[in-house]
């Protein structure tokens, strides 16, 4: 067992007989996705929302029933991964390109689970490029006022020659921020920008955070 699939396994354990439920996106929330596939064939009865397209396939293969926002008011727990997790449990999210509909779900669960390898543990965020979503109108301008902004490296994330596109549409800037020294401060100033989506800074939404390490162990830690 490889540090991803610990920490995807231990949080699966929190996953209960009729509930409601947040599936993440990435090599991390894969395996528990998997986990929860195999608790779903040995009877237990849930119900998901999927924060992709990829997720949501694999929720289908293993035959995990999937829902609409139309369909509940809440979530009973969401899990996901991360980036980055700083030790106030602050994240960098984004990097496989869902934040919008990963902060959605979150946000709207009553519980929210995150897990990480080792790796990811930092003592400050920002070594991992933000991820910050906008619209594609005008992105030209969008971009720039970033650029004028912040005096950091801005760089439109690609799929090969052309410019990667989410599930919802969007096109996706990477910022590298450097060490971000107020991760409350800069979420608030980026979210106020117009043309921007959402950005991949999770601040004071995390419950519980598993990391796992590649002996099989896992670390809790809790909110305070």
């Amino acid at each position: 067992m490889n540090a991803k699939q610990a920490a995807g396994y231990r949080a699966a354990e929190w996953v209960k007989d009729g509930m409601t439920i947040g599936l993440g996106t990435g090599s991390t929330a894969y395996y528990a996705i998997e986990k929860i596939g195999e608790m779903v064939s040995q009877g237990l009865r849930i119900r998901a929302i999927a924060t992709s397209n990829a997720s949501e396939e694999l929720a289908k293969k293993y035959n995990i029933p999937l829902i609409t926002a139309a369909e509940v008011d809440h979530l009973d727990l969401a899990i996901d991964g991360a980036d980055e997790v700083d030790p106030e449990m602050a994240l960098i999210k984004g990097g496989g390109g869902a934040l919008l509909r990963e902060k959605l779900v979150a946000i709207h669960s009553d519980k929210f689970i995150v897990i990480a390898d080792s790796g990811k543990k930092v003592s400050s965020l920002g070594q991992f490029k933000l991820p910050i979503e906008i619209v594609p109108f005008t992105y030209e301008w969008t971009l720039k006022l970033l650029e004028s902004k912040y005096d950091v490296p801005f760089e439109l994330r690609k799929n090969g020659d052309e410019l990667y596109v989410t599930d919802n549409g969007n096109f996706i800037v990477d910022a590298a921020f450097g060490v971000i020294e107020s991760p409350a401060t800069l979420a608030e100033e980026l979210k106020a920008l117009t043309g921007v989506v959402e950005h991949g800074l999770f601040v004071g939404i995390t419950d519980t955070v598993i990391i796992g390490y590649e002996d099989g162990r896992t670390e809790l830690i809790e909110k305070k």
